[in-house]
């Protein structure tokens, strides 16, 4: 495989197969010597993390090899597509880290050079106008095995089709009753290069034309000529359309596009596990209202994770390292966890918020006292400082962090262990008091004030340490933890049927008490929460002095890289 060398670490990289091909262009003097990509995205919903594969290798592409990048909406089909897409596309590019500059562009803005062309290929024998509806079309088809029949309206006259297809474009005729097609060969063993469909006729407002249309092109047939038009010089796209290629090169050659055509590429696109990533199956859930809109937290696309408190450098980061090629695979989920829990780790502060608590009673500090103890805001990034944190003789600490009835090797609070609070005192647990049904209420204990700070000046040690948040200062908020959207044991999708085996346990909101730090969080503001995960304040819910806390990503997780 060939290698690229960085001038910043003197590391080498290895290029990837399309990066192979670019570089091999350049060499060899193609295309004048540049690179032009484009990332086009259908507006007919929210974008999703597959897609941030894409526009990172379409920008990255282009910026690597000094060239530029379209930004292009593929908006051919307006009974499905909406100006609510098209500017939140836009938003989570520009937020992934990557500006298209003043290159944006509709496919609806080449409405009428598609129409010239098709024109052009009536007029020479190589397009007609047929009267087959969709149901007849796939029984001349034919199969794989087996060659297609020909339309019985193929062979009609130039004249005949000229007419007949502008009767289409003026709205004499209602949808699906004609259509355009190529005429190139129903017997070619490739079924996308049998007479394929080139326009159909749809009664429908589009959002950037309104009715001046209603004969629209199809995909196969708008996009070659999208990227001949904008002198595309790498279409990257994903291996479903591999067999579209033939289709590709036979529309730019036909409408004239020689000299430096733009060459289709395609690599394998983002599968994941214990997600979904179909646009149909998250507007189902949108739509069907078992999530909140496109940007719930649970949802795979790029709104809901910025919501859930991804980063752009964590998405990035996750395409790099899942690398580039044409075999299907996929990717554990627990990637994109690892790749977000390497940024956040030393960038955001580690405070203390208790997400199941019981009180924790010091008998022998001293009553109506609150001192401010100083700590430090990341153990393992001095630059971010450090805080003032109260302390009393009564705090909230986790559920968990007591037992009592400890199993072996237990080295938190039970009766008659020491422990250390995090950046207080070493405190000795003395008893507890519980209700009828033996739910602990109160943890009582005693502390040693010798030990500030978290040290004993004699030495001694203690295995296990905790934290906490001080209980007239604490404040209480809204916590919303989360799991995958569907069902792991179950798998994506019901075999019966196809519909999606959604978790029931996918959001569980709760409450938590948190240091007074935490409530000044805004909307975005991320942090890591002791022991509990990285969390992120709801940039909808959250008001001031009442942050709204979205679990990012916990902590631990069995996940390892895979090795190189």
């Amino acid at each position: 495989m060939a290698e690229i060398k960085s001038e910043e670490t003197s590391e080498k990289k290895s290029l990837n197969f399309i990066e192979q091909i670019v570089e091999n262009d350049l060499k060899e003097g193609k295309n004048g010597g540049k690179v032009q990509t484009r990332f086009p995205p259908e507006p007919n919903g929210y974008l999703h993390i597959g897609h941030a594969k894409a526009i990172c290798l379409d920008f990255g592409i282009a910026a690597a090899h000094g060239g530029v990048c379209n930004l292009r909406f593929d908006d051919t089909n307006p009974t499905k597509e909406d100006v609510e897409y098209v500017e939140s596309i836009q938003e989570d590019v520009k937020w992934l880290g990557f500006d298209w500059e003043d290159r944006l562009y509709y496919a609806s803005s080449y409405f009428q050079k598609y129409y010239e062309v098709a024109v052009k290929l009536i007029k020479e024998g190589k397009a007609f106008v047929c009267d087959l509806t969709a149901e007849e079309m796939r029984q001349y088809r034919g199969t794989l095995s087996t060659p297609g029949k020909e339309s019985p309206y193929r062979n009609r006259s130039v004249e005949e089709n000229l007419e007949l297809f502008e009767r289409m474009k003026a709205g004499e005729f209602p949808d699906g009753s004609h259509t355009l097609r190529a005429k190139i060969d129903m017997a070619s063993p490739n079924i996308n290069m049998r007479d394929p469909v080139l326009y159909r006729i749809s009664h429908a407002a589009h959002h950037t034309t309104g009715t001046e249309w209603c004969i629209y092109p199809m995909y196969d047939f708008a996009h070659p000529l999208e990227d001949a038009i904008e002198g595309i010089t790498h279409s990257i796209c994903t291996m479903e359309f591999e067999d579209h290629r033939p289709l590709y090169d036979w529309v730019v050659r036909e409408a004239g596009y020689t000299v430096n055509p733009p060459r289709q590429i395609e690599f394998a696109r983002l599968g994941m596990t214990n997600t979904v990533m179909s646009k149909r199956k998250l507007r189902a859930l949108v739509e069907d209202g078992l999530v909140d809109g496109w940007d719930d937290p649970r949802m795979p696309t790029i709104s809901g994770l910025r919501r859930r408190g991804y980063t752009p450098e964590s998405i990035r980061d996750f395409c790099e390292r899942i690398g580039v090629s044409k075999a299907n695979s996929s990717v554990d989920y627990a990637m994109l966890e690892y790749c977000i829990r390497e940024d956040l780790k030393l960038k955001r502060p580690r405070l203390m918020a208790v997400l199941d608590p019981i009180k924790l009673v010091i008998d022998n500090y001293p009553e109506g006292q609150v001192e401010y103890l100083e700590a430090p805001n990341n153990m393992e990034n001095e630059e971010l400082g450090t805080r003032k944190i109260p302390f009393s003789g009564e705090l909230y600490i986790e559920r968990d962090d007591f037992m009592a009835e400890p199993p072996k090797k237990y080295k938190r609070l039970y009766i008659g262990n020491e422990v250390r609070l995090m950046n207080a005192y070493f405190v000795t647990c003395t008893g507890y008091e519980a209700d009828d049904d033996g739910t602990i209420r109160v943890v009582h204990c005693t502390y040693d004030p010798e030990t500030k700070g978290g040290n004993a000046p004699d030495g001694r040690k203690v295995k296990g340490t905790i934290h906490w948040v001080e209980a007239s200062n604490a404040g209480k908020v809204e916590v919303r933890l989360y799991e995958n959207i569907v069902d792991e044991e179950k798998g994506v999708y019901n075999k019966e049927d196809g519909s999606l085996n959604v978790n029931p346990n996918s959001l569980t909101v709760t409450s938590a008490y948190v240091e007074p730090e935490l409530l000044k969080a805004k909307g975005y503001d991320s942090y890591q929460f002791v022991r509990n995960g990285f969390f992120c304040a709801d940039i909808h819910d959250s008001r001031e002095g009442a942050p709204v806390f979205n679990r990012i990503v916990s902590l631990k997780s069995s996940f390892k890289l895979p090795k190189a």
